[in-house]
């Protein structure tokens, strides 16, 4: 895709979804120029039955063929992956409690997938046991996780710790599981330890990917607080930070860099944290409303010419314009580099990646401006 501007396929859905994450496996069949990629998405619908989903999408492979009457000049874009067709198809259903406020698979056996429900409940899912839809309507999870008393969305699975979850809710609290230690029998989990640190709705939570005890939480009175589990202590956190001017929405720990976190706030921006001085802020990047952005790191802070300033800052990378209504969740693909899946309220669900010539500075094939249009 090195000599376009971008590549996609929009899709709508018969429901929206809160949630998307691409599964980590993927199928390349002899002889086919695409890949198999699958995806957890999950059903939200006012009266209609709700379901957990998976869904499979075929990818192009880098030599596939662009069909040029997909070709989209006002967005610089095409609408579809050429050749393969691009269908994102629902392969399994199954019933869910509610809406299906976010879904994670677990790192260590990704066939496990944990749900916030928009009740309290937390449900836990092998979905290799489930491949048939259940028409009864019943909703039957491998596990129930009992300890909140009201919804919410923060879910997170310990990378390092196998079996190990985090919630974060509305009811002001974070609950630990270990899904692990459960005997088989057993269908109903209930926390042994409530981390009491927030005195709001707590909107997110996350485990460090590499210190298997180290905690991050956002919540509306907009603050970033940084905790460790191995601690006695769980109503006072080690780190408590004003991070925002409004509510903090999420909080991403960065992959590369074990210092390096990111939260994201209803101020409409995204802030850039360092775990050794929280007390300052690394940067802000302003977001706006319908639109998925990439920043480049690397170039924080770098020289620019009057005009290009003017239009934008210089880690400003690309922005991704193809939803007309509000985005609920996107997730990088783990396996295909700049591949990003979105989701948005209007049932759509938008499979994109960027061209070679937007971020390879080394070969660039013609310059690009943020929105996609070459130059």
């Amino acid at each position: 895709m090195a000599d376009k501007e971008a590549a996609f396929d929009d899709a709508a859905l018969e429901w929206p979804s809160l949630t998307d994450q691409w599964l980590p496996g993927v199928t390349r069949p002899e002889g086919k120029d695409f890949s198999s990629h699958q995806l957890v998405l999950g059903t939200h619908t006012l009266d209609e039955q709700k379901h957990l989903v998976i869904a499979s999408v075929q990818l192009p492979n880098d030599d596939a063929q662009f069909d040029a009457s997909h070709y989209d000049s006002e967005k610089g874009e095409f609408g579809s992956f050429g050749s393969v067709s691009g269908k994102i198809e629902i392969e399994i259903k199954i019933n869910h409690e509610g809406e299906v406020n976010r879904a994670r698979y677990m790192p260590q056996n990704p066939c496990i997938i944990t749900t916030k429900t928009a009740s309290s409940d937390v449900l836990v899912l092998d979905y290799t046991k489930h491949p048939k839809l259940d028409l009864s309507g019943d909703c039957n999870p491998d596990l129930h996780l009992h300890g909140h008393q009201k919804k919410g969305y923060g879910l997170s699975w310990n990378p390092n710790l196998s079996g190990h979850l985090l919630s974060a809710s509305d009811d002001h609290t974070i609950y630990p599981w270990d899904i692990s230690a459960v005997p088989k029998e057993r269908k109903v989990v209930d926390a042994k330890t409530i981390f009491t640190g927030h005195t709001v709705v707590v909107e997110d939570v996350s485990w460090h990917l590499l210190h298997e005890s180290l905690v991050g939480s956002a919540a509306d009175h907009q603050k970033l607080m940084i905790g460790d589990t191995h601690s006695n202590n769980t109503s006072k956190p080690s780190h408590s930070v004003d991070a925002h001017a409004a509510e903090v929405n999420c909080l991403s720990f960065n992959p590369y860099s074990e210092f390096i976190l990111a939260t994201g706030s209803a101020d409409k921006t995204v802030a850039l944290w360092d775990l050794r001085n929280l007390k300052l802020m690394l940067h802000s990047f302003d977001g706006t409303d319908r639109r998925l952005n990439v920043w480049d790191l690397s170039k924080i802070r770098e020289e620019q010419s009057p005009e290009d300033a003017e239009d934008r800052s210089p880690e400003l990378l690309f922005i991704h314009g193809g939803h007309t209504a509000k985005i609920s969740d996107f997730s990088w693909n783990p396996n295909e580099p700049w591949l990003i899946c979105s989701v948005s309220e209007d049932n759509i669900i938008q499979v994109w990646q960027m061209a070679e010539n937007i971020y390879n500075d080394e070969n660039p094939e013609g310059s690009v401006d943020p929105e996609g249009q070459a130059s």
